[in-house]
């Protein structure tokens, strides 16, 4: 799994599959997190998503009230936001 960020947007390539993966996306959003107060997560290929990156992701948007915009390009990962409720809480939407 690689991240990259530009502006206000983290680029996500690869499985997202362990929680050092997970780590790895909090400790690169943490300085969007500082400056921004919209967030966009580009899921390029992932077919999953850890819980505790969900539990994180939430706590930024009930907590923190950071906007957060998922893009995911794996159909399975929209299923899953979908069957979790999480759609309308991320903006999850195809990218």
């Amino acid at each position: 799994m690689n991240i990259s960020i530009h502006s206000n947007c983290a680029v996500i390539t690869g499985n997202i599959k362990s929680v050092s993966d997970s780590q790895k996306i909090k400790e690169s959003l943490e300085p969007l997190v500082a400056r921004e107060h919209a967030i966009i997560l580009d899921i390029k290929d992932s077919i999953s998503i850890t819980s505790s990156l969900i539990g994180y992701l939430t706590k930024l948007v009930q907590k923190e009230g950071i906007d957060i915009t998922i893009k995911v390009g794996d159909e399975s990962l929209i299923e899953l936001f979908d069957d979790l409720n999480l759609t309308r809480l991320f903006k999850v939407r195809k990218a």
